[in-house]
């Protein structure tokens, strides 16, 4: 899996691009058929840097979410829990449509009075 950051309209701090791959990686570890992660961060407005996040997934469409704040790390921070909840509802529409089989669902016995 690899992590692309890029950054228009000017240049991250020292740090930023690390601490950005690494909080990026992590989206890892909710959906295994993750292929690639593009950050994108937009410092047109120096006082509200956008944070985009597009996570490409096998045999699936592309996860987006973008976030607006004060700071790029902020941005990233509001950005990583919307694209969470898109791979959490990507894995459960992959996953999570397999049938029960007749021998493993218990039995209902009624009571007699």
């Amino acid at each position: 899996m690899q992590v692309n950051v890029s950054a228009r309209h000017g240049n991250l701090q020292p740090g930023d691009q690390q601490l950005v791959v690494e909080k990026a990686e992590k989206l890892r570890r909710l959906f295994d058929r993750v292929n690639a992660i593009e950050v994108t961060i937009d410092l047109k407005q120096l006082d509200k840097p956008t944070v985009e996040i597009k996570v490409s997934a096998e045999h699936a469409e592309d996860c987006v979410a973008t976030a607006e704040a004060n700071t790029v790390i902020a941005a990233l921070d509001a950005a990583i829990p919307k694209v969470e909840q898109q791979l959490r509802r990507l894995k459960e529409k992959k996953t999570g449509h397999r049938a029960t089989a007749h021998k493993h669902i218990d039995p209902v016995v009624a009571d007699e009075d």
